[in-house]
């Protein structure tokens, strides 16, 4: 190989490396709040019910609304600017310009507002416990796979071990000092902890697959996490007794803040429906203009004639001159301006009876205020009762965790035993077999037991507020 392309191909080696460096919790559970699928649902249904809350909070801003018309009519019509009939097509065009302010409405406006902006107070909250319950998700699925790649460690362990008590067994039978059929019995155990292997490569490939679906991490390239060093440490345990990692929980805790949250939202929807029994008292206010087809100008008269208008007492004719105006049409400008009109006024609607509906929404509303009340308590007796579960477990997994130990260091000193007498003759390989399976059993028990008080404790830090880390 020469020196250029050794160069190169430890450079390739080394972006690799860099590229597939193992990944941490903190890791994992970040890019799984930014890519999780539910999470960017909430988020959106988050920034709906943003845009609604300051839509409502614009409600109570005066209105303004601009018209107008371009109207031809047909036939025997009253032109509504000159007041005149008309028996021709005649255009007529209006604009106008309107605004509306409710002053006085029980409050019902102001307690709708408030109303919600604590239900998105309340959605922020959901949002939040959605990320700490994925989390934990995140957490568990992690261990899971830290546990999964242990067993396989030891699974090849064993395989190894049988490795090379077949070996030595072959030597043994072609000198003659053992029967053949020994060596088929450490061929049998080594096909079955081959299977064991491959078991434990299958059950790691699910523990990555299931830990990266809830990722919601697609990549093809290799995945790969890091390994803390995980001490067992029982002074945890009574660190914090119940009642105050409880305390603790009702302050930090989003489902609690949450369901605070939905509470008042559902007291100030009954406070909005209670204002709706108020009078009304709004305020409006207009101006418009338009224009005529038939709108005219006179600019002066001319006399066509005399007609007789009546008679003396002496029977004489009276003589009046006959007279016709002269005009022109107005023009669109004067029109808009000489027609401008304004108006102003205040309007009052006293609600007497509308077919109960303002009576339902307000029993409604106090139902509901009652429903969330105590939809708020039974989260706070669940969030107790599932500390004191979690307390239970992690004394209960520590137990299980000693008691492997235990196990664990009998089963060690019983297969060195049995590994000399084997070796030495004493023992069938049937009574070996079973003594590594034993060890097999008590290694897998201690790690099951290890990863499951490392996840309890977890738990406990969950409650507790606690970053969720190693």
């Amino acid at each position: 190989m020469t020196r250029p392309f050794y160069i190169l191909l430890l450079l390739t080696q080394t972006f690799i490396t860099k590229s597939q460096a193992p990944w941490d919790l903190q890791q994992c559970i970040k890019y799984a709040i930014n890519h999780n699928i539910s999470l960017k649902q909430s988020a959106l249904n988050n920034e709906i019910n943003k845009n609604n809350t300051n839509q409502i909070k614009a409600s109570v801003l005066p209105t303004i609304n601009l018209a107008g018309s371009h109207v031809y009519n047909f036939g025997q019509t009253i032109d509504r600017f000159t007041n005149t009939f008309a028996n021709t097509q005649v255009l007529s065009q209006n604009l106008y310009v309107s605004s509306n302010v409710v002053l006085w409405s029980g409050l019902s406006q102001i307690n709708n507002i408030k109303a919600n902006e604590y239900s998105y107070l309340s959605g922020i909250e959901t949002l939040k416990q959605q990320q700490n319950d994925l989390s934990l998700n995140v957490a568990n699925a992690y261990i899971g796979v830290i546990f999964s790649e242990e067993i396989l460690k030891i699974s090849q362990n064993q395989f190894n071990i049988s490795k090379e008590q077949l070996e030595r067994t072959q030597k043994l039978v072609n000198s003659g000092v053992i029967a053949k059929s020994v060596e088929f019995d450490i061929k049998a155990q080594l096909a079955n902890e081959l299977l064991n292997v491959t078991n434990s490569e299958n059950n790691l490939n699910l523990s990555l697959l299931n830990l990266k679906q809830l990722m919601n991490f697609d990549s093809v390239t290799n995945f790969t996490i890091a390994h803390p060093d995980l001490n067992i440490e029982a002074a945890v345990i009574l660190e914090n007794n119940t009642l105050t990692i409880y305390e603790t929980s009702l302050k930090n805790q989003p489902s609690i803040k949450s369901g605070a949250y939905a509470l008042l939202s559902a007291e100030k929807l009954l406070a909005a429906s209670r204002g709706k029994q108020s009078p009304i008292l709004s305020f409006n206010a207009s101006m418009g203009t338009g224009s005529s087809g038939l709108a005219k100008n006179i600019i002066g008269y001319r006399t066509s004639g005399y007609q007789i208008t009546g008679i003396t007492n002496k029977g004489d004719s009276v003589y009046a001159p006959l007279t016709e105006l002269i005009s022109q049409k107005k023009s669109f400008a004067d029109q808009f301006i000489d027609n401008v009109n304004k108006s102003i006024g205040f309007t009052l609607s006293i609600p007497i009876f509308n077919g109960l509906q303002t009576s339902t929404a307000i029993k409604n509303a106090k139902l509901n205020t009652y429903n969330s009340k105590l939809a708020q308590d039974l989260t706070k007796q669940n969030l107790f009762k599932n500390i004191v579960q979690a307390q239970a477990n992690v004394k209960a997994a520590l137990n299980k965790y000693n008691a492997s130990l235990l196990s664990l260091d009998a089963a060690t000193e019983s297969f060195k035993y049995a590994q000399q007498k084997f070796n030495a003759g004493v023992i069938s390989s049937f009574d070996f077999s079973t003594s590594k399976n034993r060890l097999f059993a008590a290694e897998s028990n201690l790690l099951q037991a290890k990863y499951d008080y490392v996840f309890k404790i977890k738990v406990i830090d969950y409650y507790k507020g606690n970053p969720l880390t190693f």
